[in-house]
């Protein structure tokens, strides 16, 4: 073996030749599952595309790097699914570019982070997170309630996500910048459009508690909240899971039972 390493190193040809052999194997163990993609994603005709003020919100999570110190997967594993919820599917990040599944957790994972905590609890942990988490390590993010949030270029940021796959329609991109604002007052005559184009679900409140403007506080409490909500295909499927589980465990205790005897 080590002469035919030597003759290999000392053939330029013949080791450039060894170098794509071996790449290709790589490459085709992550393509070739690509051609499956319509059996490995599930549906979810519930599936909701994020709203101008929660993209921007996602956004601003890349931005601060978010990404690098909490994960948005959470795996199979059952102490995983006990401590967070549902294991994530496919689906839930199909309109996820760039995906945030993460590998680190110096935080918590957050896929189902949305609408476990309040609103006030987000601004405040944002803020100074050792006053709601004593023991944090996470920085201190209050600039983000003093920042305006530009909404006027949101609805090229639709267009960005369109030409990739995300389903906006013209007339969600017409509106990006009308229904950033409304999403965050909702008394005002903007409010009614966003239930209208991205259902009636959708979280329409004052997230930062400031109703004179749209902060970059806004958007990113908007985000949070809505992780893990996109579509409730995951719990569906845990309850069906469950609902296996007993039929199955049910079955083999009536099987246990000797012949003649009642279950009690």
């Amino acid at each position: 073996m080590s002469e035919l390493h030597r003759k290999l190193e000392r053939s330029a040809v013949g080791f450039v030749v060894a170098i794509i052999f071996m790449a290709s194997i790589g490459g085709l163990v992550e393509i070739a599952p690509l051609f499956t993609i319509d059996e490995t994603v599930e549906d979810a005709p519930d599936m909701r595309v994020y709203t101008p003020l929660e993209l921007a919100g996602r956004n601003i999570y890349i931005r601060e790097g978010c990404y690098a110190c909490h994960s948005q997967m959470i795996r199979t594993l059952q102490d995983e699914v006990e401590r967070y919820g549902p294991y994530s599917l496919a689906v839930e990040s199909q309109y996820d570019h760039p995906m945030l599944w993460g590998s680190k957790r110096t935080g918590p994972d957050l896929a189902r982070l949305g609408g476990k905590y309040s609103d006030a609890w987000h601004v405040a942990h944002l803020i100074n997170p050792r006053d709601v988490v004593p023991e944090s390590v996470m920085p201190k993010y209050g600039w983000l309630q003093r920042n305006d949030l530009r909404i006027d270029d949101l609805g090229a940021h639709l267009s960005a996500m369109k030409a990739v796959g995300v389903p906006y329609s013209d007339e969600m991109i017409a509106n990006a910048t009308n229904d950033a604002f409304g999403q965050t007052l909702p008394d005002s005559d903007f409010a009614e459009g966003v239930s209208e184009r991205y259902g009636e679900e959708t979280n329409i409140r004052e997230f930062d508690g400031d109703t004179s403007r749209v902060t970059e506080m806004d958007a990113l409490v908007a985000y949070l909240q809505i992780l893990g909500r996109l579509t409730d295909a995951a719990y569906q499927q845990a309850a069906g899971n469950q609902s296996s589980q007993d039929q199955q465990a049910q079955s083999q205790q009536a099987q246990s039972q000797p012949l003649g005897s009642t279950a009690k």
